[in-house]
């Protein structure tokens, strides 16, 4: 290299040359080679520009560029580092999207008797020895009075009796009342009494079992567990089940595992009352330098920060910032408690360092919510890794 004095007075860098060149003369193969190492060492500068100005393809933002602007006071961001430290006041904080995913009846009761209720159909066979009976016909012990309809008002109409009203009944009461009134026609009267339920008597399995569809209650009133068994049981393929029961205006709702895993949850079950099995809709996004990127919903009750980067292949080898991982969660503005064990502001980002221990365990125990978004941030390690193959390709030109 040396400095020469250009036209105009300026003075200039430039290459030594191998040997004088006369003006006009052709350059040598020297020369051109000083050339074109020159030219790529100013392609480099201007990738490094490039570069500099402007991002390559990427699949994700790296950590700055996402936390860029949220320190501001005016900012709606609040960014908040998950660590073992910090995890009993994040876990303190009420959930952002609240579900009623196991607000259930309550333990379980006893059994009880079916009660007859207005649409039931009742068959009556009455009994009497007496040759000269008013109720029966010559040679012929006993009469049946078959598929008689309970009226809205709950009564039925029996023969001699006239209007009885029995809803509300048992089926063992009801028979006695009906015999004690038959007594008073024919004294030796015996009384046999069945109820075929109606549509109040029913339960109806809507979705989410084997055999769908209406099934009458028993004498007793059968559990949720057995009508579910008596149904073929739970559609095995349904992702994390939910039990939902809709009764007399209300909806109850437990997971499938907790009610099959506690047998308080096995409640009775009353006429009426209408079943839906129906999978977890509960759903996150996986977004950046992960396996896949996608809506992944709930495999299991709950998932953690582990489960949810594992659910989708893990972190890039070659892409991600191991100190970059996000989760991002919006809270309702009716949340918000600065100071006390609740969100400062609507837009938090939660961050994970998972180059350490304590990020990897906290990471274990920081549970994903419904509509969260699971961002892997890119390191910038394969921005240089295409530089310097930028450097060895031209190391690499030809003399």
């Amino acid at each position: 290299m040396e400095i020469a004095k250009a036209s105009g007075g300026a003075w200039a860098l430039r290459p030594r040359l191998a040997g004088p060149v006369q003006d006009g003369a052709a350059a040598t193969p020297s020369t051109e080679a000083a050339l074109r190492r020159w030219a790529g060492l100013a392609l480099i500068v201007a990738a490094l520009a490039l570069l500099t100005a402007c991002s390559l393809p990427r699949t994700a933002a790296m950590p700055g560029e996402v936390l860029r602007g949220t320190g501001g006071e005016d900012s709606e961001f609040q960014v908040v580092a998950v660590t073992r430290a910090s995890l009993p006041e994040i876990t303190s904080w009420p959930p952002a999207a609240p579900e009623g995913r196991h607000h259930w009846v309550g333990t379980g009761a006893s059994a009880v008797a079916r009660l007859v209720r207005a649409g039931d159909r009742i068959t009556l066979s009455i009994w009497d020895s007496q040759r000269d009976s008013l109720i029966t016909p010559d040679e012929q012990r006993v009469v049946n009075m078959e598929q008689i309809e309970v009226s809205p008002a709950g009564e039925i109409f029996i023969p001699y009796i006239g209007d009885f009203r029995i809803s509300g009944m048992t089926t063992d009461r009801a028979r006695r009342d009906i015999q004690q009134l038959m007594e008073r026609i024919v004294p030796d009267a015996q009384v046999q009494l069945a109820v075929e339920p109606g549509s109040r008597n029913t339960i109806d399995l809507v979705s989410g079992v084997a055999r769908p569809g209406r099934y009458g209650l028993g004498e007793i009133s059968p559990t949720i567990m057995s009508v579910l068994a008596e149904a073929g049981g739970i559609i095995p393929d349904q992702r994390n089940p939910l039990v939902r029961l809709q009764r007399s205006g209300q909806s109850y709702t437990i997971p499938a595992v907790e009610l099959l895993a506690n047998p308080a949850h096995d409640i009775q079950l009353r006429g009426g009352d209408r079943i839906v099995v129906e999978p977890d809709r509960r759903s996150y996004i996986a977004l950046g330098a992960a396996g896949t990127q996608q809506v992944v919903y709930f495999e299991r009750e709950r998932i953690s920060a582990l489960d949810a980067l594992s659910t989708v292949g893990g972190l890039s080898e070659s892409r991600a910032d191991l100190r970059g991982v996000m989760v991002l969660r919006e809270y309702p503005e009716s949340l918000l408690r600065p100071g006390e064990g609740a969100p400062n502001k609507p837009l938090v980002i939660f961050t994970f360092d998972m180059s350490n221990a304590d990020g990897l365990f906290a990471a274990q125990r920081f549970y994903i919510q419904p509509n969260d978004v699971v961002l892997a941030t890119e390191s910038p390690a394969p921005m240089m890794n295409q530089i310097f193959g930028m450097v060895r390709l031209f190391r690499n030109l030809p003399s």
